[in-house]
């Protein structure tokens, strides 16, 4: 009885100490692939907000930046809608940012996540960058200052480290 008891006792320790090396390989893989980014810290917080993230392989984490980028691209979009009614005088440049969001959600998200699934990361790189483009367009496009500076610098940032990862993957 009593070895049956330190066998159990052995087996438990053996299966907590696995899934403790397994969590710690999940983390250290966003931690190893964040530092191949401009941005390890912006990096590690997106991942790690995401429960997928603990679980994704390179390709994976992608995606999860992918969904950011668009969950951003729709918030600034809404943004600009507000900004419509509260700013009239910027109505041209409010324009052209909305149509270049539309064209992040629409166009480049979907490009670079169906590049990505398919396993052809070069084109996923190009959606990335051009989601960034876009966005640094849509800043030049006010005479002054931009109501959107914020939400214009948090796209490029989360498009340069989406793109460092992506280039893991040519």
């Amino acid at each position: 009885m009593k070895k049956l008891m330190v066998m159990m006792m052995m087996m438990v320790v053996v299966v907590v100490s696995e899934a403790s090396m397994i969590q710690q390989s999940e983390a250290s893989m966003i931690q190893q692939t964040c530092k191949e980014t401009p941005d390890f810290n912006l990096c590690v917080s997106l991942l790690d907000s995401d429960p997928r993230g603990s679980s994704a392989d390179t390709s994976g984490l992608v995606l999860i930046l992918l969904d950011k980028i668009k969950g951003l691209a729709t918030k600034t979009l809404n943004e600009i809608n507000g900004l419509y009614k509260k700013r009239p005088e910027l109505k041209g440049a409010l324009y052209e940012c909305s149509r270049r969001y539309k064209t992040i959600l629409n166009a480049d998200v979907p490009e670079a996540i169906e590049a990505i699934s398919k396993g052809v990361p070069k084109f996923g790189e190009d959606g990335v960058i051009d989601a960034g483009v876009e966005a640094s367009a849509c800043e030049r496009g006010f005479k002054g200052k931009s109501p959107l500076t914020s939400l214009t610098k948090s796209m490029q940032k989360i498009s340069n480290v989406t793109r460092a990862i992506v280039r893991i993957l040519l």
